[in-house]
């Protein structure tokens, strides 16, 4: 397998699928990418930011179609990166027969046309079936690595002289630090700050409106995954680009070649300790920034106040306007510390773990994926039986 920063990036979202190199070999990254590059844009462009907002079928289709371009685009320049990546690194090995313009046009085409079927796939599970189709797939490939983490867990048990006490041990700690963390991630995915809104009474004719109590439901991991996502693409990307024109970066030695190491760090630890806990550090900082600014870009504490204020709410014991802005910004601003806080740990902690010898199948991204995937799922089966007026799924 490659040690490179763009296996290590793509691995981190598909939980190892980069291993098999295949037509699937880039998963639906450029997806996920083209996805948040768009809703970056919507923030810039008044047009997208318009049809985002607005909604409906004709918004709806009008983003979708961007997407798809978008990510057409990406998997073109991904798999031109992979092609070039394998080319310089294994060429005295001989890994591709016939190498030249012809073989490589095969490749990337063939690289291209898996990730636009995934896409396609997504698009009929998600219209046919319950929840999102990509999150779906990407489910998919990150739990296709569970036998891995069994047969990991089985030789450290059983080993070439037999039954390991030690190993024993271990594995039951691998499996209770795993217990932990799903229930960790699927207290902070549920966890929600609830903040009470009063609608006063108005008669309008002979009707009254209003004078109801609600509330604003705030979840904790407002940001979810994105903010690593967009932490491990700024980290890998000086990596990628300059292993594509040197690919014996990693042997040799320079201002180049700290940088490449500093950089792959997030994704392997050939490198040493040194480059990883530094790397951890601006990685965790990093994510601690990007959760800040995908929670104030998907949640504008100034708008929501203005809402309220326009339908004759306010929140119990703080004045309409300015005062609940800022009121709402003091939450978001604590809640979005502790859930950055949270995500850095379940990114960094797995780059720490790989220093203690152990093969640990699924990275804490992946464990959020899942879970998140999971939940989401488990939510559309019970509001499609709901509607069919039975119980709850979980009831």
């Amino acid at each position: 397998m490659l040690h490179g920063s763009l296996s290590g990036l793509i691995d981190l979202i598909s939980g190892g699928a980069f291993s098999r190199f295949s037509i699937f070999a880039m998963s639906i990254s450029p997806y996920i990418t083209a996805s948040i590059v768009i809703q970056l844009l919507g923030m810039v462009i008044p047009s997208l930011e318009k049809a985002i907002k607005e909604g409906g079928e004709e918004g709806k289709a009008k983003i979708n179609r961007y997407t798809k371009l978008l990510t057409l685009i990406l998997a073109l320049v991904e798999a031109i990166g992979i092609y070039m990546s394998y080319s310089n690194t294994y060429s005295a090995y001989g890994v591709f027969i016939n190498p030249g313009f012809k073989t490589a046009s095969l490749i990337v085409l063939s690289l291209v046309a898996g990730t636009a079927l995934l896409m396609w796939l997504g698009e009929q599970i998600t219209n046919k079936g319950i929840g999102n189709g990509i999150s779906i797939i990407i489910f998919i490939g990150i739990i296709s690595s569970l036998p891995n983490a069994v047969t990991t867990i089985y030789r450290l048990m059983f080993t070439e002289v037999g039954f390991s006490t030690t190993g024993l041990l271990i594995s039951l700690g691998l499996i209770v630090g795993a217990i932990i963390l799903v229930a960790a991630v699927v207290f902070v995915q549920e966890a929600e700050r609830r903040v009470p809104v009063q609608y006063a009474k108005k008669v309008v004719g002979r009707k009254m409106y209003g004078g109801q109590n609600t509330h604003i439901p705030l979840k904790l991991a407002m940001a979810g995954v994105m903010p690593i996502i967009f932490a491990s693409s700024f980290m890998t990307f000086p990596a990628m680009i300059i292993q594509m024109f040197n690919a014996n970066i990693a042997s040799q030695t320079g201002f180049w070649a700290t940088i490449y190491k500093f950089s792959i760090a997030t994704s392997t630890s050939q490198v040493g300790i040194g480059y990883t806990i530094v790397n951890a550090i601006v990685y965790l900082l990093l994510i601690l920034g990007f959760t800040y600014f995908y929670t104030y870009a998907t949640f504008n504490p100034a708008e929501v106040s203005n809402n309220i204020k326009k339908n004759g709410g306010f929140i119990p014991g703080i004045r309409a306007g300015k005062p609940t802005t800022d009121y709402l910004s003091n939450i978001i601003s604590k809640l979005t510390l502790f859930g950055g806080l949270f995500l850095s740990i379940i990114a960094v902690l797995p780059m720490l773990m790989r220093f203690t010898g152990l093969n640990v199948a699924f990275g804490g991204t992946s464990i959020l994926i899942v879970v998140g995937v999971a939940l989401e799922t488990v939510q559309q089966l019970e509001s499609r039986l709901v509607m069919r007026h039975y119980k709850g799924f979980l009831e």
